[in-house]
């Protein structure tokens, strides 16, 4: 991923715009761990630990966060395949500074999802052994760019990836391996890709595959104006492949320019009325289809605030969530980041 360059995919965050907005904080004392964020620092899109932080401090509790993958502070140079090192290495040191309690009490980056090339096959165990070193306890799983569409213009990562990665032989040897080391693979997959995803699960019903941003229904390109059918085609695959109890999903990441929803061109930015409103057929269907055992709430920030506030976002799934019950509500807004990321419980 990158950030709002002449080259990203990725709709420019406007501070100014997000401003105009803002609510009550809905349910204050209700514990959060952010299941999916990125830190970096790139021409015009700058997203460190002191930027992730004003936003988890805007009001709800946010206890814990999760790194996810996005190609950051790679190193200059050394062998290809170790330059994502730097990466692990990045994430862990916001890990330390957050977790010396002097940036307050949320504690970033608890979890870390690095990038090992997946098409190594058996060379990946050096390389996972080697992220597991740089970030400690932090390291648990690992993500590779597979998003993937032949349309132009259905595009999320700056740097394309090669189609059917999923299906690839290697990979599936590779991906067998984070099994054996206890780590998990997170898929960021368009709706169009779920079949890839499914077979994949089955595959390697021991590995732990969290699918991001609710599976990626599309709304771009030529899926714009189709939603109906759209949401008719991802709510099927997305059922078939809760029938896979190796997979979780992320409830969130639904603010990209591929998703269509367009939130970045109304004159104020959406309300988490809303948000909850539009997204309420997508993420009912996720909790109906895998129980909230198996969702998590996400903020996938910095990307998604091009589209809409921090305190917004979790003010509208609390509204999603209202009528959940409590034991519910825990497992959506912590309890199946902890369990999936293996979290320190105090998160």
């Amino acid at each position: 991923m990158a950030g709002s360059g002449p080259s990203s995919p990725h709709l420019p965050v406007r501070e100014d715009w997000l401003g105009q907005l803002r609510e009550e904080i809905l349910d204050p004392g209700l514990p959060i761990v952010d299941a999916h964020h990125h830190l970096w620092d790139r021409p015009g899109a700058r997203y460190l630990l002191d930027e992730l932080l004003y936003d988890t401090g805007s009001g709800h509790d946010v206890r814990a966060t999760v790194y996810v993958q996005a190609r950051s502070m790679y190193r200059a140079d050394g062998p290809e395949e170790l330059r994502s090192l730097g990466e692990t290495e990045f994430a862990n040191g916001a890990a330390a500074c957050s977790a010396s309690g002097l940036y307050g009490p949320t504690r970033a980056c608890s979890g870390i999802v690095g990038m090992v090339d997946l098409m190594l096959g058996d060379g990946v165990v050096p390389l996972l052994e080697r992220h597991i070193r740089a970030a400690g306890d932090r390291f648990r799983g690992v993500r590779n760019q597979t998003a993937w569409h032949v349309a132009p213009e259905i595009n999320s990562n700056p740097v394309p990836p090669r189609p059917g990665l999923l299906s690839e032989p290697a990979f599936r040897h590779g991906a067998a391996r984070l099994e054996e080391h206890g780590l998990s693979l997170d898929i960021w997959a368009y709706h169009t890709q779920l079949d890839e995803v499914l077979d994949l699960a089955r595959a390697l019903p021991g590995l732990t595959l969290v699918l991001d941003h609710c599976g990626g229904p599309l709304g771009a390109g030529p899926y714009r104006g189709r939603r109906p059918e759209v949401l008719a085609d991802w709510s099927r695959r997305m059922r078939l492949l809760a029938g896979c109890s190796n997979v979780v999903v992320k409830l969130g990441g639904l603010g990209m320019a591929v998703n269509g929803f367009g939130f970045e061109r109304q004159e104020l930015p959406p309300s988490s009325e809303q948000l909850a409103t539009t997204w309420h057929p997508y993420l009912e269907t996720c909790v109906e289809a895998f129980g909230a055992r198996r969702c998590m709430f996400e903020s996938n920030f910095p990307v998604d605030k091009g589209s809409y506030g921090y305190a917004v976002l979790w003010n509208a799934f609390k509204r999603f969530a209202a009528r959940a019950s409590l034991d519910e509500r825990t497992a959506l807004f912590s309890g199946t980041a902890i369990n999936t990321y293996r979290l320190p419980s105090s998160s």
